[in-house]
């Protein structure tokens, strides 16, 4: 099981982010001791690291820069400083990645697999198979899969079923899915989103789950 430290000092967001990770087959390590950080990531050697900017003590920048100096563990900056400039410094100090906050929960957890698997470091591809009853989600493959049957979903499909998977038994609303999708919150066609769901639904229902993904008029979705 690969190691991924969280260097974020909102307790918030530490804990979600290692609820995300842990219910994705990662083991979590959020780092407690700011003053003696560069220690800490070495002492645990996570499988990489995913470091805020703004934090106590030292600049995340910094401490990136004296990280690259002794040792080369994939850092995906997590931010909520939306600027090409920083993004820039970051992979500039080292960083393999750069992503704002709020961040969508999926989108980072493909970037954290395309970077383990790029990097080999204890690549495990069954961190990145989730489960749906009896259904087997492959994100690395794109595909569900019952036990005669392997379905292919497309991009928007794998975002949609992740997201919904991620909140089942809770409302998502329509706005967060395209979000999601399209990493924006200007207006997309009302029906890009609509065509999009019901490909899914017709694809869950060919592996057995007709109703999968039940619409709450006027207030979004839910798996059930």
């Amino acid at each position: 099981m690969n190691k991924i430290m969280i260097i974020e000092d909102e307790e918030i967001i530490c804990n979600e982010l290692a609820k995300l990770l842990k219910n994705n087959n990662y083991e979590p390590l959020i780092l407690k001791d700011f003053k003696n950080a560069l220690s800490e990531i070495l002492d645990l050697s996570p499988d990489l690291i995913l470091l805020d900017i703004n934090i106590p003590l030292i600049n995340g920048k910094i401490l990136l820069q004296n990280l690259r100096k002794k040792s080369n563990i994939p850092v995906i900056m997590v931010t909520s400083i939306n600027s090409e400039t920083e993004e820039a410094l970051s992979i500039t100090y080292g960083a393999d990645d750069y992503i704002t906050k709020p961040y969508n929960p999926t989108i980072l957890l493909l970037r954290i697999e395309a970077i383990l698997k790029r990097t080999n470091l204890n690549y495990n591809p069954t961190a990145n198979i989730l489960t749906y009853k009896d259904l087997k989600f492959d994100i690395t493959k794109g595909t569900i899969k019952n036990a005669t049957l392997e379905v292919p979903l497309t991009k928007n499909e794998i975002i949609i079923f992740a997201y919904l998977l991620n909140n089942q038994n809770k409302i998502v609303t329509r706005d967060e899915l395209i979000t999601a999708i399209w990493d924006t919150s200007d207006y997309i066609n009302d029906n890009t989103l609509t065509v999009n769901i019901n490909r899914l639904r017709n694809k869950l229902k060919e592996v057995g789950y007709e109703n999968a993904i039940d619409t709450r008029k006027g207030l979004g979705y839910i798996l059930i």
